[in-house]
């Protein structure tokens, strides 16, 4: 067995490919954006065939300049953007249209439909989900329903779904010579589609959404060899597969009941690991599966998923310019003292938890002649730890369990502004853990599990260290008064877009 494993984190806005040791230490990766396609307001797609395109080159680059060959490796994992759904030709290999991404709201007018159906009730109980645009299901139907001669090619059995973990692994395993048709319990439980009780796929809610089962890839654990590489690496088990949240949990070790992760990325999601049995939210939140470890039994979450984080930085970078870089946002916000009253709520897709408003648009609230471009950057930042506050409010009246440390990850944790800032409105200590590659790291650990590599939970418990904490600075008195400011800006983002 080789000495390394390694992980594809197929996310939102790039593809990287990590190498881990033992201990979790990264010991070779390669990165490569993806170009973001905005056909109209509201839409957003990505080439399924450059993110191909550039997951092979990041394994050929990270082995080429660390040296490494496929012998070093053990094992391979892959962790990916959620929800973001593709159909594509398993004769031809083709996409058949873009993929849709998970922020994509053009599924609104049917999701609008099942609510009115009553269907709500239902959704909520077999999948833990609102009817929203946000998951895959309606995307699936959108797709038959919208590309001439699409539904008859599925029903001729020509036609495949997955999003972008079965993209790659039907790849990876050979494509149109004999690929696997995968997924896994995470990512199939963002679909709309799959039962949260029996871990399958469920007869009535596919007839509902008049998606054919043929299409649909096997459900199976997320740490399981799934099959073999073909390309870029022959012959390495694939063993691990996660929805990036779900791998983020996994990747901070977080495997008792009650434990929380929140990850700073192009959105915003926090997972509280609830244990073996599903519990519904009455409070705007998902429920979701965690992970399942090859034959232990599925252990599910509370998620709090947030649209927009990381991507604001990116609009004010690419559309208003007013930073050249991502970084440049910190020292930006660090030229004012606060945020001179001004909330900034990133509504571009809709409100997600807790409000689940898809009619609800981006608002910057309280300009005055003061304002400038650092309150605007400071606004910015503090909007993902006021939707990050709101989730945790959400958790707590589900749960009834109070959180006593948030253990957070992904790109913006490097933010010093950010984090303190989530630490004074939570009122908690807000912990960073060495390894900030969470997500890969945690699609790495499931691969790793699956044949060996690692004994238990334990090991991976062991290799969990602290880099950075924040404790709290702000009284309890302002930390509320800005707090009902933010709750105020939120009111004033919904009703934007009037049904059609």
């Amino acid at each position: 067995m080789g000495n390394f494993v390694g992980s594809i984190d197929q996310g939102t806005t790039s593809t990287r490919f990590i190498v881990f040791d033992k201990r979790g230490n990264i010991v070779a990766q390669d990165q490569k954006e993806h170009k973001q396609i905005y056909p109209a307001p509201g839409l957003v797609e990505h080439d399924a065939n450059e993110i191909w395109r550039n997951t092979q080159e990041v394994i050929q680059n990270s082995m080429r300049i660390s040296g490494l060959t496929r012998e070093d490796i053990a094992v391979m994992g892959i962790t990916n953007q959620r929800e973001t759904t593709l159909l594509w030709n398993r004769l031809t290999g083709l996409p058949c249209y873009n993929a849709i991404v998970w922020q994509d709201t053009r599924t609104s007018t049917i999701c609008q439909q099942l609510e009115k159906g009553g269907l709500r009730e239902l959704f909520q109980r077999k999948t833990g989900l609102p009817i929203a645009t946000y998951f895959s299901g309606p995307k699936v139907k959108w797709l038959l329903d919208n590309i001439p001669g699409l539904r008859e090619q599925t029903l001729r059995g020509e036609i495949l779904f997955g999003n972008m973990d079965t993209w790659l692994i039907w790849n990876l395993t050979g494509g149109v010579h004999g690929g696997i048709h995968v997924t896994d319990v995470t990512n199939a439980s963002r679909t709309m589609l799959m039962n949260l009780e029996t871990l399958q796929w469920d007869g009535e809610l596919l007839s509902i959404l008049d998606v054919p089962p043929q299409v649909l890839p096997r459900i199976a654990s997320s740490s399981e060899v799934y099959g073999h590489s073909s390309s870029p690496m022959s012959g390495i088990p694939i063993a691990g597969d996660l929805g990036d949240q779900q791998a983020a949990l996994v990747g901070q070790g977080c495997f008792s009941i009650g434990e929380a992760k929140n990850t700073y990325g192009t959105g915003c999601f926090m997972l509280l690991n609830t244990g073996t049995t599903p519990v519904h939210s009455h409070n705007g939140l998902l429920t979701t599966v965690g992970y399942k470890l090859g034959i232990a039994p599925a252990v599910y979450c509370l998620e709090g998923s947030i649209a927009i984080a990381g991507a604001l930085v990116q609009w004010l970078r690419d559309n208003l310019q007013i930073i050249d870089k991502s970084s440049d946002i910190e020292p930006l916000a660090r030229t004012v003292q606060d945020n001179g009253d001004i909330y900034f709520v990133p509504a571009f897709s809709g409100l997600f938890a807790p409000h689940w408003r898809s009619d609800a648009r981006g608002i910057i609230v309280g300009l005055t002649r003061f304002a400038n471009k650092g309150h605007i950057a400071r606004a910015a930042l503090e909007a993902t730890a006021y939707q990050t506050r709101e989730v945790l409010d959400a958790m707590l009246l589900d749960s009834g369990t109070g959180l006593t440390t948030l253990k957070v990850d992904g790109g913006m944790v490097v933010n010093d502004v950010l984090m303190q800032f989530q630490s004074d409105i939570l009122g908690v200590p807000v912990v960073r853990p060495s390894i900030t590659e969470t997500t890969a790291l945690g699609a790495a650990y499931a691969a790793g599990l699956a044949v060996g590599y690692w004994e238990n939970t334990d090991d991976l418990k062991a290799n969990w260290k602290k880099d950075k904490e924040w404790l709290p600075q702000m009284d309890a008195e302002k930390r509320e008064r800005l707090y009902a400011r933010w709750k105020q800006a939120v009111e004033k983002t919904m009703g934007w877009i009037q049904p059609q």
